[in-house]
């Protein structure tokens, strides 16, 4: 298992290989559908993305008795969504990270091998296992905004694990299982 530790430089991301096991730990930051759009409208990111990691997630957080909040539940989003802005999101925010469910299209695919960056498929349906690797909310951006699903919460996570579904060497495990599949769909029709 590749451990990877905030921030998330070029080198050691560009190592690993679709299929790798990972374990991140330290500072991801949450981003799906509304932050995607306000940036491809022109808007300022409300956080620094550069060597980092944008998790396609919208937790369910609440208030504690303390007054901190609280991850009761962040399971990763389909990313697909975020397919007609994520190369344009790659190349200007300098992200190294995406994880999310689901894979992405080649056009993301390319941008992650032009800028170095990976694809992390996280475990769809146990969003109470990823909430329990995050540590500590460290904040939140666009909140007012964009509502609590949407908004940009600021994990400290620790051993967040994932596979490398699609990693800098223009290498998808979708791509891969996809033709996989396909020939042996043609394979079992054509001896019919």
């Amino acid at each position: 298992m590749a451990r990877l530790k905030y921030p998330f430089g070029e080198k050691e991301v560009r190592s690993l290989k679709a299929g790798d096991t990972v374990s991140i730990s330290g500072r991801i930051y949450t981003g799906r559908d509304k932050l995607h759009k306000f940036f491809a409208d022109g808007g300022a990111l409300p956080v620094d993305f550069r060597d980092g990691a944008l998790y396609h997630c919208g937790p369910i957080v609440v208030k504690g008795a303390n007054g901190e909040w609280q991850v009761k539940a962040a399971g990763p989003t389909t990313s697909v969504r975020e397919n007609p802005y994520e190369p344009d999101f790659i190349a200007k925010s300098g992200v190294r990270i995406i994880i999310g469910k689901g894979g992405m299209d080649g056009a993301t695919l390319a941008a992650m091998k032009r800028h170095g960056c990976v694809y992390v498929q996280a475990t769809g349906g146990a969003a109470a296992v990823s909430a329990a690797s995050v540590r500590r909310v460290a904040g939140v951006s666009m909140l007012d905004e964009f509502g609590a699903a949407e908004a940009v919460w600021h994990f400290d996570v620790e051993n967040f694990t994932g596979v490398v579904a699609m990693d800098s060497h223009g290498v998808s495990l979708f791509d891969s299982v996809r033709e996989s599949s396909r020939r042996r769909l043609a394979g079992l029709f054509g001896a019919r």
